[in-house]
């Protein structure tokens, strides 16, 4: 097995940002190289001799991971390889913030992957002719979208790009003038090499690109689509549920939601309908802040309390920090509500705001600050990265049923939590929650039932008190990334079950604190692992409770 994973590793470093020492490799023949590699590992696994503990959840995430990586390179995603507000032109920015220079070599080695800058643009570049070619390609309003945040980007002044986030201070190990030389040289890149490949990007994507884009939404609309989609569905979720097995499961959630949504809302003294309720509420300037500093306090307010309730859920936390912070400029039109940190490099996580957050209502905000710091994301993807007896593989964030599933999952917490003190705010987490049923509907109704753009954005008009603008911006998120947003709701059903389950059968021997350590305690994991892994916990446990005598 460990040479199996030494192996597997080795293929994925290529592929990481982060490790590369110049970019990924993004051609065609890398791609065919990676797949030919991952293809002579699939038999060995298959003829490990017996294993168990966490060397038996290895081998199962390995034969999940291989597989599903292999049969996404039938369908050549790189043809296409940005979304809405994130893409291959906007990993440099994440990296640039993770890069800590403590060294001439450090800063020498940063001013080479800038320089190697080009040329990754340029593979980008060719891998979306051949989507051209080929007719897989966005739709025209996601390419509307990036065109005008890579305009912004573009924009930036050269002293603030974020490229150069990594010299904005010095360190003691780099003397001052040899410190001015490599900046120097860093600055001299990016006016002669990058910023003409950034702008060469934006023209191919307006002259060349925009005219080829696809007219329909849906993933359904690309050749083969429909088998597409039914891939995407399986990948991001984990399962093997079908389009229609989750629009199925959107409904029902809905229907429950919309229910304690009502109650919420009797509870706050209005006595009209749902649908005047969020109108009203909506149009009410109480529940917004007044600028983007008092936001951001409240949401660092929110977070602290999250903090202090910890010890109470969880038996083992994570080292690592987190703060809330608004987000950089250049990575405004990303999705991306937090941004994890790197302990080994001192890099702390992040919950980023948006810039034009005042538009969202506060009453929403412990949900969210929930979802995205801790409980949520920060505490389970830094728990991951501690977990240092575990392969490297596996202290990654990349299986999105489980992050995001238990960043939902923790948004329930909140009630246990004590986060949520008045109606409103009981009703911002159901008109959050219900935001992620939506998603299983709009989703599958995009992609593979041919929905409009507005019939999706009325879910969420008639359901949640999500201002117009988000509701916009969201829609055309699921249009972008078919199946990504079927995570959500399809991991934390699971999760909310597991824990039901657990409770049921141990009764008064469940230990909270313990299940939640058990579940997080192996990294993020395909549902069906996980699954083994929690009942494996539950019948491991003692079946009568010791009697002090």
């Amino acid at each position: 097995l460990d040479a199996v994973v030494a192996r597997y590793q080795t293929i994925l470093d290529a592929t990481d940002p982060d490790r590369t020492p110049a970019w990924p490799d993004l051609s065609p023949e890398a791609a065919h190289a990676r797949d030919t590699a991952l293809a002579a590992l699939q038999p060995r696994l298959s003829t490990l001799s017996p294993l168990s503990g966490q060397e038996a959840i290895t081998r199962d995430v390995l034969q999940w991971r291989i597989a599903t990586e292999r049969e996404g390179v039938t369908f050549d995603e790189e043809r296409a390889p940005f979304l809405n507000g994130d893409g291959f032109f906007t990993v440099p920015t994440y990296v640039a913030g993770r890069t800590v220079l403590a060294t001439p070599e450090d800063a020498r080695r940063w001013n080479a992957r800038l320089a190697a800058l080009p040329r990754y643009f340029a593979q980008a570049t060719g891998n979306m002719q051949r989507g051209i070619a080929t007719g897989f390609t966005q739709p025209a309003i996601v390419v509307d979208s990036v065109t005008a945040m890579l305009r912004r980007t573009n924009a930036i002044p050269l002293a603030a790009d974020p490229l150069l986030k990594p010299y904005a201070t010095r360190p003691p190990g780099i003397p001052q003038g040899e410190w001015n030389t490599l900046k120097a040289e860093a600055t001299a890149t990016l006016t002669t090499q990058i910023r003409p490949a950034q702008v060469a990007l934006l023209t191919f994507l307006e002259r060349d690109y925009y005219p080829h884009a696809r007219p329909g939404l849906g993933a359904g609309t690309l050749p083969g689509g429909q088998a597409y989609y039914a891939y995407t569905v399986r990948r991001h979720t984990t399962t093997g549920m079908t389009p229609d097995q989750v629009f199925a499961l959107g409904e029902a959630e809905v229907r429950r939601i919309r229910a304690e949504m009502e109650q919420a809302k009797l509870a706050t003294g209005y006595t009209g309908d749902l649908k005047s309720f969020l109108a009203a509420v909506r149009a009410d300037k109480r529940y917004y802040a007044s600028d983007l500093q008092t936001y951001v306090e409240k949401a660092s307010e929110i977070a602290k309390r999250a903090d202090y309730q910890l010890p109470r859920f969880f038996g083992t936390l994570p080292r690592l920090t987190y703060g809330v912070i608004v987000k950089p400029p250049e990575i405004e039109g990303s999705s991306n509500g937090y941004i994890e940190g790197d302990p080994e490099k001192g890099v702390a996580g992040q919950v980023s705001v948006n810039r034009n957050a005042t538009r969202d209502p506060l009453f929403a905000l412990p949900a969210w600050v929930l979802h995205e710091g801790v409980p949520g994301h920060h505490l389970q993807i830094a728990r991951a990265q501690e977990l240092a007896d575990l392969p490297r593989f596996r202290r990654g964030s990349d299986i999105t049923a489980f992050v995001e599933g238990w960043g939902l999952y923790t948004e329930t917490l909140g009630f246990e939590m004590g986060i949520y003190r008045t109606p409103m705010e009981r009703f911002g987490k159901y008109s959050f929650e219900i935001w992620r049923a939506c998603r299983l509907m709009m989703d599958v109704g995009l992609h593979a039932r041919g929905w409009s753009f507005d019939r999706a954005a009325n879910c969420l008009r008639e359901n949640t008190a999500l201002p117009e603008e988000f509701v916009r911006y969201e829609t055309l998120r699921y249009v972008g990334w078919p199946g990504q947003a079927l995570a959500y709701k399809v991991g934390e059903q699971d999760m909310l079950r597991l824990r039901r389950k657990a409770e049921r059968e141990l009764g008064p021997r469940f230990d909270l604190r313990a299940f939640h350590d058990v579940l997080l305690g192996a990294g993020a994991l395909p549902l069906s692992v996980l699954d083994r892994r929690i009942d494996g916990w539950i019948a491991s446990q003692p079946r009568s409770a010791s009697i002090a005598r």
